[in-house]
C-alpha cells in the first residue's frame, strides 16, 4: 500500500540508514552504546483479530502487534530500535488496511522505535474474504554489561505490578468462547461501564517501553516479566532463579471489572482465570526492597503486589498465591 512509507516516516529514527521501499532495511546501533548486544522478538495478535473484524474497528490491534514484541525485549532491559510487520489478508481493503497500519505506526511511536518496512500478503486461497492476520518483529539493543536475567534475584525482594489496560492480547479464544455460549452481544454495556463490551475488549495492549527505560536511569530492575497468556504463573517464574519463589498477594490490587465479568458469566474457575489472563497486572518488576519507592515515585501506577521468598535449593521457580 502506498500509504505506508509516509506513515512509516513518521516513525524514524537517526540509527536507520535506509527502510521501507527496498528489499531490506539497514540500520545502525546508537552511539552511545559501547558494547550493544541484540534483543530480539516475534509474536502476533492471535484470535483478537476476529473481534476486530466482528466489530469492524481496526485501529487498535496493530498497537497490540508492535506491544507484544516491545514488552517482550523490553525485560531484558533492551530499547526497541526497529520494528517490522506481516499483514497477510485475502484482499486489501484500503480502508481497513489503512486502519492497521495506522496502529501499528501508533505503536511503534509509543516504544519510540522505527517502522522500518514488512510484508502485506494477498492470499485469497489461504483466507476468506476480509480474514487477516498479523505478526511484527521487534529489534533492540543493550548494554552488554546491563543485561536483565534475573540471576540476582533474591529472597526479600519486592514483586511491584504495573497495571494491564484489560485483556491486553491474550485468551482470546477463551473469551470468545465465552461470548458465543452465553450468546452475549458485543455491543452490550454492562451496568456501570462506560464503553461497551466490545470496545473494552479491543482496548489495545499497554506499551510499557517509555516508563520502563526511564525507570532504569534511576533503579536496575534484577528481573522483570511481561504478563502475557498462561498469566502471572506462566511468565513471572521464567524470570526468576532457581531457589525462590514468588508469593504474590491476590489481595493487593484491584481486579478490573472485565475480568469479573468474563469469570461470572462464563462460570471459569480462578485457577484457569489466572493462567489464561493478566488479570489487571501486565509487567513486573523485581527489585531490592530499598528501591520499591523508587520505582512508584517514576511509575505512579505501580504497586507491590508480592516478595521473593526461599525454596529448597534447585528446586524450580513458581509463583505461590499469599493465604
Amino acid at each position: 500500500m502506498d500509504i505506508i512509507a509516509p506513515l512509516a516516516k513518521t516513525t524514524m529514527r537517526p540509527e536507520i540508514d535506509s527502510s521501507v521501499g527496498g528489499f531490506a532495511a539497514i540500520a545502525q546501533f546508537p552511539i552511545r552504546f559501547k558494547k550493544p548486544k541484540i534483543v530480539v522478538s516475534t509474536d502476533g495478535v492471535g484470535t483478537k483479530v476476529l473481534l476486530a473484524k466482528q466489530l469492524k474497528k481496526f485501529d487498535t490491534v496493530g498497537i497490540d502487534l508492535v506491544a507484544m514484541s516491545v514488552n517482550d525485549i523490553l525485560t531484558s532491559g533492551a530499547e526497541p530500535i526497529l520494528f517490522l510487520d506481516y499483514f497477510a489478508t485475502s484482499k486489501i481493503e484500503l480502508s481497513s488496511g489503512k486502519k492497521i497500519i495506522e496502529g501499528i505506526v501508533d505503536g511503534c511511536r509509543q516504544a519510540g522505535c522505527a517502522l522500518v518496512g514488512g510484508e502485506t500478503a494477498e492470499m485469497p486461497q489461504v483466507y476468506k474474504k476480509g480474514d487477516f492476520d498479523l505478526a511484527g518483529f521487534c529489534v533492540g539493543a543493550v548494554e552488554a554489561d546491563e543485561i536483565i536475567t534475573g540471576e540476582h534475584v533474591k529472597p526479600g525482594d519486592v514483586v511491584i505490578g504495573i497495571p494491564s489496560y484489560g485483556v491486553h492480547s491474550n485468551g482470546f479464544s477463551l473469551v470468545r468462547h465465552i461470548l458465543k455460549s452465553k450468546k452475549i452481544s458485543l455491543k452490550s454495556k454492562p451496568k456501570g461501564w462506560k464503553k461497551t463490551l466490545g470496545a473494552e475488549l479491543l482496548t489495545p495492549t499497554r506499551i510499557y517501553v517509555r516508563e520502563i527505560l526511564d525507570l532504569m536511569n534511576f533503579v536496575k530492575p534484577k528481573a522483570m516479566a511481561h504478563i502475557t497468556g498462561g498469566g502471572l504463573e506462566g511468565n513471572l517464574p521464567r524470570v526468576l532463579p532457581h531457589g525462590v519463589h514468588a508469593e504474590i498477594d491476590r489481595q493487593s490490587w484491584k481486579l478490573p471489572a472485565i475480568f469479573e465479568f468474563l469469570q461470572t458469566k462464563g462460570k471459569v474457575s480462578d485457577k484457569e482465570m489466572f493462567t489464561t489472563f493478566n488479570m489487571g497486572i501486565g509487567y513486573v518488576v523485581v527489585v531490592d526492597q530499598a528501591h520499591q519507592g523508587g520505582v512508584m515515585e517514576v511509575i505512579p501506577d505501580a504497586l507491590p503486589i508480592g516478595k521473593i521468598i526461599q525454596g529448597d535449593r534447585g528446586v524450580e521457580p513458581s509463583v505461590l498465591w499469599k493465604r
